[in-house]
């Protein structure tokens, strides 16, 4: 297994990182720490979580993700080999169970979110503190359309980079990133700390796969490069669609079948169900499964510098990790752009 330096940081991850949202809801305690122990076994010393944490969210099982993260360390002893990252939620009404409902990005609501991480994780901490969307208006989770008619009151950056750097000196906190941003945000980020000398984030957590592209089309890719911001694509087989096992069985057991359907729609869009056909037939004409098609070209892309991978199972889990020694052949590459030139980004 590779590793890579994320941004100006000295933290030495894997460039495959073990994402952890199904621990607690689709995955047991003892799912969850087989599945920790695999990774760690072939080579996989990065792990990411989050506070909301597992999805899909709900009051009873919040925290129960680094809960069982948490409980691994503490019998594993393997908190050292680890680079352990977190992150805390942005403003979100409806999800009235985390800090009731006062969980916008100002001080006393960071502090509370680490200090309560740190305990469900049973470590004293954190190496890489995200935020996982922004306190300001932003299209996310499936909006693609700046709506300045949805402005809202917001915490100032420079008073966010502020508080964690305050964690940062306290040594709760190592290295702190970014989730869900934009190109203004990141280099907003930069600009307020290198200004204001403040904590300077080290990476974005953005969603990027083969149907949502937008980290390329929008200048993020330039931006990360030039600002020296390293991205970890979060969702690379588009919530198991571009395994294409809803694409052979619509019935198939997944995040997609059974949660509500509106709770993530845009990976159910027709441009999406469209575009799944196309890369599962071309993965399967060149002796790939679709999730080997998708995951190795997302491994390769020069400006990924580690991919999220989550499971259910320890053979999804094998599987998404032998991915990581395939290598797409210059025309498969070519026949992806084409599909993609077809089917522009219906998943962002």
């Amino acid at each position: 297994m590779d590793h890579i330096t994320l941004g100006r940081s000295d933290l030495r991850v894997s460039r495959i990182c073990l994402g952890s949202m199904t621990f607690g809801e689709q995955n047991a305690e003892a799912d969850a720490h087989s599945q920790l122990d695999y990774a760690l076994e072939r080579g996989i010393n990065f792990i990411d979580t989050a506070e909301m944490y597992p999805v899909m969210p709900r009051a009873e099982t919040q925290g129960s993700t680094e809960r069982h993260i948490g409980s691994w360390l503490k019998k594993s002893g393997q908190r050292d080999k680890v680079v352990l990252a977190t992150k805390v939620a942005g403003p979100n009404p409806h999800m009235h169970w985390i800090r009731g409902g006062q969980h916008n990005l100002d001080e006393a609501n960071i502090r509370a979110a680490v200090e309560a991480s740190l305990r469900r994780l049973q470590t004293d901490h954190i190496d890489l503190y995200q935020l996982h969307w922004p306190s300001r208006n932003l299209p996310i989770f499936g909006a693609s359309v700046f709506d300045p008619q949805k402005e809202r009151p917001s915490v100032a950056i420079e008073d966010t980079l502020a508080a964690l750097g305050k964690l940062q000196e306290e040594g709760k906190i190592r290295h702190i990133g970014v989730s869900n941003e934009s190109c203004w945000g990141v280099t907003e980020f930069i600009k307020q700390a290198e200004m204001k000398g403040l904590p300077r984030i080290a990476t974005i957590q953005n969603l990027y796969n083969l149907t949502a592209r937008h980290f390329e089309t929008s200048l993020l890719d330039e931006t990360c490069y030039r600002a020296e911001v390293s991205l970890l694509a979060y969702s690379p087989l588009a919530f198991g669609q571009l395994t294409a096992k809803y694409h052979d069985n619509p019935k198939a057991h997944g995040r997609l079948t059974i949660f509500p359907p509106n709770w993530s729609p845009r990976y159910v869009r027709p441009g999406v169900l469209e575009a799944v056909g196309h890369y599962a037939k071309l993965a399967r004409a060149n002796g790939m499964t679709p999730a080997q098609l998708a995951l190795a070209w997302c491994y390769t892309r020069w400006f990924v510098a580690s991919t999220i991978i989550g499971a259910t199972t320890l053979a999804q889990l094998k599987e998404n990790i032998d991915a990581y020694s395939l290598r797409l052949p210059p025309d498969m590459v070519a026949a992806v752009d084409a599909i993609h030139a077809r089917l522009m980004n219906p998943g962002q």
